[in-house]
C-alpha cells in the first residue's frame, strides 16, 4: 500500500483544479498543465484539499497510486511555485550566455553549441551558473539534462557541465613512472 497516495494533495489560494473523469487540468498564475489518470486510479476535491484513490485493486492501479498522486501534486506546485534546476560549467573558456530562446555555450569544442529552450522553460546565466525554470517538472528537468548532456563532467579535473548539488568522484591521474 502506497503511503504517498494517501497523502492530501492541499490547493493554495489562486490555483484552480478541474477534475472531468479521468482527466485533470490544473490553472494557476505561471500557467496551466493537464493530465490524463491512468485506468484504476480517481481523484476527488474536497475544499482545498484533492485525495486520489484507487477505484479498483488491481496490479496496475496499486503500482500507479502514488504515481498519479505525486504527478497532480507536482502540477499544483508547477503552476504556484514553479521548479528551477541548475546547471554548473566548470573549465577553462567555458561559458554561456543566453539569447532569446536560446543558450550559446563554449565548451571547449571547435564550434560554438545553441541549445534551444522549450516552451514555459526560461534561462538565465550568472558567472559560470545557469538556472532553468518552469512550471512544468519533466520538461525543466529534461531541458537541464539535455544540457548536461552536451558536456559530461570528466572524473580527472572534473571539467563539464554538472548539477550544482551533484559530487563528483575524481580519479588519480597517472604518477610518474621510477626508474
Amino acid at each position: 500500500m502506497s503511503r504517498i497516495g494517501r497523502k492530501p494533495i492541499s490547493v493554495p489560494a489562486g490555483v484552480n483544479v478541474e477534475l472531468d473523469g479521468q482527466h485533470v487540468k490544473v490553472t494557476g498564475p505561471k500557467g496551466a498543465l493537464e493530465l490524463d489518470l491512468l485506468p484504476g486510479i480517481s481523484i476527488k476535491q474536497e475544499g482545498a484539499e484533492l485525495l486520489v484513490a484507487k477505484a479498483e485493486d488491481t496490479a496496475q492501479a496499486m503500482a500507479a497510486y502514488g504515481l498519479m498522486r505525486t504527478l497532480v501534486d507536482n502540477m499544483v506546485i508547477g503552476v504556484s511555485k514553479g521548479f528551477t534546476r541548475a546547471l554548473e560549467i566548470n573549465g577553462v573558456g567555458f561559458r554561456a550566455a543566453v539569447a532569446g530562446r536560446q543558450i550559446n555555450l563554449s565548451l571547449g569544442f571547435s564550434h560554438p553549441v545553441v541549445f534551444n529552450l522549450p516552451d514555459g522553460v526560461e534561462a538565465k546565466v550568472e558567472k559560470n551558473v545557469i538556472t532553468l525554470s518552469g512550471y512544468d517538472k519533466q520538461v525543466v528537468g529534461q531541458a537541464a539534462a539535455n544540457i548536461r548532456s552536451l558536456k559530461k563532467p570528466e572524473p580527472y579535473k572534473g571539467k563539464g557541465i554538472k548539477y550544482v548539488e551533484e559530487h563528483i568522484r575524481r580519479k588519480a591521474g597517472k604518477t610518474a613512472a621510477k626508474g
